[in-house]
């Protein structure tokens, strides 16, 4: 019976992370949403803030792609802060300065401590917040700025989508961006999300706060920050910039530090879990659902071994080709049936025990976590 009540009762809260949940919220976004008074007419001053380490590749499309902006241009100001690059991010931004961009450069500290530095440099009322990679379509910051005619709105994040990869991993990265977009317009539409997307999000300068130098997340750290003060954290779809697609390596080097930072974060905001945060039922089902994710997994299939036959191997073996078919992808020819058939275990796998190590945070120096963009060229 003991072997039973723990099989039933992980299996049920691995439903729960898994599918429940998102049904819950789907549902509650449908029927319960929450209005939004956008306008397309708002106009406010814009700081455009990139923080980039040795981002010569990406700098000049992006900067291209900013002062393509759709939004007036003396309304908007761009600030590059170079954090300590070696290579010729400081030179490509600094041939910018006829069309009005302003090299900001700081010694080798993290994005945190770069945000920091570039934000009292800002004029604008609102701050876009935006990484080097990114591609902004023309309309993406009108978008945007037009969420923030709503006073209950503190920051906006745009859509992220990543385009279309050439192998499998890349397709089930992109896959999963997407799954990502669905769930924060839903908590978006339900209250406000729980953070925001960190290549692309606006907030109201007034709200800024200094992110501590060695956050794993300052797209959570300062997006909840302003939660917390009781304004709303909004998803808006039709701002979109788009990302190269990466492989499940990189994507499971973000997923560890992504994961890290929310154990990070527990320790930082303990009101999460009070009345000081609405949405602290969403909170846990969505964010510490991920984080106990492995380790529920482990439970039923352990607990499952227990059972007595024939259920045994009934709940276990299911299980153990599941596993077993995430072990196989690498054996298979891309491209080939089995290689796809294999691509989804494997992805999941892959991005689940993200959160196993995230823990790592608890004895490393957090910004060992911390990595650069490192693809490969085309």
């Amino acid at each position: 019976m003991i072997a039973w009540a723990v099989f039933l009762g992980s299996a049920l809260a691995l439903l729960y992370v898994l599918a429940g949940y998102p049904l819950l919220l789907a549902f509650l976004a449908r029927y319960f949403p929450k209005p939004v008074r956008k306008n397309g007419q708002h106009r406010e001053t814009v700081s455009v803030i990139i923080a980039v380490r040795n981002g010569e590749r990406w700098l000049a499309r992006k900067l291209d792609c900013i002062l393509a902006q759709d939004y007036p241009r003396e309304l908007c100001e761009v600030i590059v802060v170079s954090d300590g690059s070696a290579d010729r991010t400081e030179e490509i931004a600094a041939a910018y300065a006829d069309r009005g961009v302003r090299l900001l450069t700081v010694p080798h500290g993290g994005k945190p401590s770069a945000l920091n530095a570039a934000v009292p440099h800002a004029k604008g009322d609102l701050l876009l917040l935006t990484d080097v990679r990114q591609v902004l379509q023309p309309e993406c910051l009108s978008r945007l700025v037009a969420v923030m005619a709503d006073p209950e709105v503190g920051a906006v994040s745009g859509d992220l989508r990543i385009a279309a990869g050439e192998n499998e991993e890349q397709q089930q990265t992109g896959l999963y961006w997407r799954y990502e977009n669905w769930i924060r317009a839903n908590l978006a539409s339900v209250d406000s999300m729980l953070g925001a997307t960190g290549p692309l999000y606006l907030i109201r300068r007034a709200l800024f706060v200094p992110i501590p130098f060695d956050s794993l997340l300052d797209d959570m750290y300062l997006p909840l920050s302003i939660h917390l003060r009781g304004y709303r954290l909004l998803f808006e779809e039709n701002a979109i910039a788009v990302d190269e697609p990466t492989d499940l390596t990189q994507e499971f080097r973000r997923k560890v530090r992504t994961q890290a930072g929310n154990v990070q974060l527990l320790c930082t905001f303990p009101g999460l879990f009070t009345r000081a945060n609405r949405m602290r039922f969403h909170y846990a089902s969505l964010k510490v659902g991920r984080l106990v994710l492995p380790y529920l997994l482990a439970l039923v299939f352990l607990s499952s071994l227990v059972l007595s036959d024939p259920w045994r191997w009934r709940m276990a073996g299911p299980q153990m080709a599941f596993w077993a078919l995430a072990l196989l992808y690498p054996l298979f020819q891309p491209g080939s049936l089995l290689k796809k058939i294999t691509s989804t275990p494997r992805a999941f796998a892959v991005l689940v025990s993200s959160a196993l190590f995230a823990v790592k945070v608890l004895f490393v120096a957090p910004r060992k976590l911390w990595i650069e963009s490192r693809l490969t060229p085309p």
